[in-house]
């Protein structure tokens, strides 16, 4: 479990007690904010209200969407860039870009940047 502690319908996609990251931006974003949290930027609490908001603003705009897969990631990072807006630790146009930048990246892009003696198949 992360220092955030997101349960009940803030709670991540999980497998077998790990969070399920299905692109790599998915994985940065919940780092980035798990770091600032951690740092002291939000309370776990804060953060939990822009999620649900997020969440619920997703729900209602795809209702009746049975082919639309629910987008939590979308979702959570909706809910933290309002937050980091709101609480005006971060300017919007600098998230945005910095979200696309990692977004781009193709899968692998920040392993193979370091050199190291591991294999990459496992």
């Amino acid at each position: 479990m992360t220092d955030l502690e997101l349960r009940g319908e803030t709670a991540p996609p999980m497998s077998n007690g790990e969070i399920i990251f299905e692109a790599p931006w998915q994985n940065r974003l919940f780092g980035i904010a798990e770091a600032m949290y951690q740092q002291g930027y939000f309370d776990r609490d804060t953060f939990r209200v822009y999620l649900i908001r997020a969440i619920t603003h997703w729900e209602t705009e795809n209702l009746g969407q049975t082919d639309q897969n629910y987008a939590y990631f979308d979702c959570f990072q909706n809910a933290l860039t309002e937050l980091l807006q709101d609480n005006a630790l971060l300017e919007t146009s600098a998230l945005e870009h910095r979200i696309l930048e990692l977004q781009a990246r193709p899968h692998g892009h920040d392993h193979h940047d370091h050199d190291h003696d591991h294999d990459h198949d496992h």
